[in-house]
């Protein structure tokens, strides 16, 4: 039996996609997790280093508090607390950092900067693999040592209220809990209120020894509304008086068992200017830490500023704190600042577990770890601390004593800040066998010769080898929508000249263009007919003896057709100043947030108004009488949703006091999205089934297109609404005036369709960056967090763009011819033009996973493209689908 293109593409693409599954395996390994200390007793902690005494300490030091509270406030910046916010917002925060009994630090968090690989972070002093930004939609069970588990294990009470992501990585800890949904961003009232409510019982209560209370509503507003927002301040002024209630319970309690108690307000990573957060900008990574407790007794005149810390620094300090073995795959180094005030002898002590901690974990990674200067400075250390508690034992007090304690402690200091910087360096563990097994099967994908190359297949060809190219630099993944939007003007500038060349040649270059058909980006493929052309004429020799199409076309039309591409180039450069995006300029202000600004409310709800307009103009004209009145009736409701959660009004709105959540009518236009599908769908299993004339079949795939858009309509920002009118006024205007009339052939309008949805994919305001996903998306019309239909709106919101053109490529395909060959080409030739970046990109990661920016920038590019392929694939199954369709008929 002879493999068809399409399926031979297709069944190309699905090796890609398990090579790329395979090679994402070896590159984002899953973390090597140690059960050790919970299935086994753990072991004796070192003993106190000691020269020629016997009284040595060989137990774990006592608690140095007797409860622990920690706040996290979800999305919490370091601004937000030490700038101006926190001033005006946080007063009684803003008073305990400048004069209170606290501590101040601003913590680092690593990318991904997103709660799961966070709250590991917080807990393990570990760092997290880069592929836990995938896990944090469903977390599994931490089994990695951590503070939890060792808490629990020393028969410490533990309380938690707040995001459920605790409860899932850490199940059967708590005594009790309160887990709310951390996705569901349209909620940031009651999924506080959720926590607090449980405040006042429980601070009476005496029976816990750690309580853990995790906020949502900041980070839920950041999604919504970004770091601008007035609701941000409200949200402060709440936290700061929940802060307050609890700082001053705790000082009521420890007046009375005269034992000090900890506050740790923290968060696990902050938000970037657009309110959203996964990547590696400083308003993302910078998060405040405050240690607070009676035990940091201030002087008057006693200024501390915030230090710069890890955030893995967390999980050893709380260990100590509670009294608890360090985990053992913890990296980071014990804030010193919070046992300054203990005796010299246990603040060497605890230096001195914690370095012991550190050089058995660098033991176990670094083979040549003797020679690693973290190391020798330890060994270092911990011979002048033998000496010290030599002279210590003997009683003396001299000087010389004080002196070399200073010593010993600014050794160890140096010691850990070493040890701690080598081990964060090897967190790259790669597994260089599944990556070269998926390599090769990315490699292995169809390539047919091409006999003969026109100036737009140069064009082509360059554009995409020199994008490939463009991907070894890290500059150039960052500012990626550059290269699209440069390629996309080139390859207007030569339509334009290839149209100016028909229309003033004439029939002069009719024999160029007459062998068109016969050639191709890939393969041989059929010149694109006109419907009045019958089924034999599809043949590419009796194709390549139809005239060109811009002879025939009227005076009118010829002159649009001339000027087509000038109109898409002015599209083109209307959608570049709508969103800034990348990461050099994203930060300059744009077309979006100036109709985003609440002063702007009524001209964003003109311009949502009208691009609903001339989207059901658009969509409509070749769709069923039922679907025109769904798709009208749907886009309606589009507007009604947007206007009930306070984005834009209605003309006798004046005010935003009737905000909802927009659940009903979302709901309203989710029905009719799936009722368009359905009838799509429909059309083209009847047309399939009982072999119906050609029309209903194209009637079926416009209305799944049309039902797509309709979808895309109701996800996007209304500041958006623009790029999805732009794109369909563009595949308008190419259809009528460039690939009909010029006869491009499916490899030729497959290539364009693809270039085109890579720039709409950044003209929404997508990036390279992990934080410009629109994460709101996935829950219009959810009133909880369901994590299929989530995942699927987020995923679609996000590449609306390649899946609009891609679902367009089809439809125009099959409308054009009943033959399944163009189909078949277009498979072909898009599941290669697909492997081609995805081929290169895996190679240059593997030669640059040492990079220094290979977690903030070749990584989730990485993520971006395994996501893409599937989308390919998905893609190229629904191709070869219509192939087998357009055959049987």
């Amino acid at each position: 039996m002879r493999l068809g293109s399409g399926t031979f593409a297709a069944c190309c693409v699905v090796i890609e996609v398990l090579g790329v599954a395979l090679f994402l395996r070896g590159f984002f390994p899953a973390p090597v997790r140690s059960s050790s200390r919970t299935e086994h007793q753990a072991e004796p902690p070192a003993p106190e280093p000691s020269t020629g005494a016997s009284s040595n300490w060989t137990k774990l030091p006592p608690p140095l508090f007797s409860k622990v509270v920690i706040m996290l406030i979800d999305a919490l910046r370091d601004d937000f607390v030490f700038g101006s916010k926190g001033v005006k917002f946080m007063p009684y925060t803003t008073y305990l950092v400048e004069k209170g009994a606290s501590h101040s630090f601003v913590a680092e968090a690593k990318p991904p900067t997103v709660t799961m690989p966070r709250i590991k972070a917080l807990m393990t002093g570990s760092l997290p693999g880069f592929i836990d930004v995938v896990r944090n939609l469903n977390s599994p069970a931490l089994l990695e040592d951590n503070v939890i588990t060792q808490a629990k294990a020393a028969g410490k009470r533990m309380i938690f209220y707040g995001d459920e992501t605790w409860v899932k990585l850490f199940p059967q800890h708590f005594v009790e809990y309160d887990g709310t949904t951390s996705f569901f961003v349209s909620d940031y009232t009651e999924v506080d209120d959720n926590v607090t409510r449980h405040l006042d019982k429980v601070l009476k209560r005496g029976d816990w020894d750690v309580l853990i209370l995790h906020y949502l509503g900041l980070d839920h507003i950041g999604h919504i509304s970004g770091p601008s927002s007035p609701l941000i301040g409200h949200k402060l002024s709440e936290m700061d008086n929940i802060l307050m209630k609890i700082h001053t319970s705790l000082l009521s309690e420890e007046r009375e068992n005269l034992s000090p108690n900890l506050l740790v307000l923290c968060g696990d990573h902050g938000m970037s200017e657009t309110g959203s957060h996964g990547a590696s900008s400083m308003e993302e990574v910078n998060t405040p830490l405050i240690l607070i407790s009676s035990a940091f007794e201030r002087k008057p005149g006693d200024i501390r500023h915030a230090k710069h810390v890890q955030q893995t620094d967390l999980a050893a300090t709380l260990a100590i704190g509670l009294g608890l073995p360090i985990p053992e795959n913890s990296v980071g180094s014990l804030l010193f600042p919070s046992i300054e005030g203990r005796p010299v002898r246990e603040q060497l002590r605890f230096l001195h577990l914690n370095a012991v901690q550190l050089s058995k974990l660098l033991q176990e990674n670094v083979p040549s770890y003797k020679k690693e200067p973290g190391f020798e400075q330890f060994k270092m250390a911990e011979r002048l601390h033998g000496n010290w508690i030599r002279l210590y034992l003997e009683e003396n007090t001299s000087e010389v004593l004080f002196n070399l304690g200073t010593k010993v402690r600014r050794q160890y200091l140096d010691a850990l800040r070493t040890l701690s910087l080598s081990l964060s360096r090897q967190v790259a563990q790669y597994d260089i066998y599944s990556m070269l097994v998926g390599t090769v099967m990315v490699l292995e994908n169809p390539a047919h010769p091409n006999s003969r190359w026109s100036e737009l297949d140069v064009v082509i060809l360059l554009g995409t080898m020199g994008h490939v190219l463009s991907l070894g630099a890290s500059s150039f993944i960052e500012e990626e929508h550059q290269t699209w939007y440069f390629l996309v003007n080139t390859l207007c500038l030569a339509l334009c000249h290839e149209i100016y060349r028909n229309c003033v040649l004439g029939d002069d270059c009719e024999p160029r263009r007459c062998s068109h058909g016969e050639r191709g980006f890939v393969n041989t493929a059929p010149a694109l007919p006109d419907r009045s052309i019958g089924h034999d004429e599809l043949e590419p020799h009796r194709a390549s003896k139809s005239p060109t199409s811009l002879n025939t076309l009227r005076g009118w039309e010829k002159w649009m057709a001339m000027a087509s591409p000038w109109v898409i180039l002015t599209c083109c450069r209307l959608l570049r100043s709508l969103n800034q995006t990348g990461v050099q300029w994203a930060h300059r202000p744009d077309l979006g947030h100036w109709l985003t600004s609440s002063d702007h409310k009524a001209e964003l709800s003109v311009l949502a108004a009208l691009s609903l307009i001339m989207i059901f103009a658009l969509v409509q004209r070749r769709c069923s009488l039922t679907s025109k009145v769904a798709m009208a009736l749907g886009l309606l409701g589009v507007y009604c949703y947007r206007a009930a959660i306070g984005n834009v009004l209605f003309p006798w709105q004046r005010d935003s006091k009737d905000i909802s959540k927009g659940l009903i009518e979302a709901r309203f236009v989710h029905v009719f999205v799936l009722g368009i599908l359905f009838t799509g769908t429909k059309d083209l299993l009847k047309s399939q089934v009982i072999a119906a004339d050609f029309t209903i079949k194209t009637v079926g795939l416009w209305e799944i297109y049309s039902g797509l858009v309709l979808l895309a309509a109701l996800l996007f920002r209304p500041h958006n609404l623009p790029v999805l009118v732009f794109s369909l006024l563009i595949q308008t205007i190419m259809t009528k005036f460039i690939w009909k009339p010029l006869r491009h052939d499916a490899a030729e309008i497959t290539v364009m369709h693809y270039w085109f949805g890579q720039a709409f994919f950044y003209f929404q305001g997508n990036s390279n960056n992990i934080a410009t996903v629109d994460i709101s998306a996935g829950f219009v019309g959810l009133d909880t967090y369901m994590e299929v239909p989530a995942v699927f709106l987020t995923a679609f919101a996000t590449f609306a763009g390649p899946v609009l053109w891609a679902s367009h490529l089809v439809s125009f395909l099959s409308s054009e011819t009943s033959s399944g060959s163009a189909l078949s080409h277009a498979c072909f030739c898009y599941a290669l033009i697909c492997s081609f970046p995805v081929s290169a990109y895996i190679i240059l990661v593997t030669s640059l996973r040492y990079h220094l920016f290979i977690w903030s920038v070749f990584s989730p590019k990485l993520l971006y493209e395994g996501m893409h392929i599937l989308i390919t694939a998905a893609i190229c199954v629904f191709f070869t689908a219509m192939d087998q369709t357009n055959t049987k008929s």
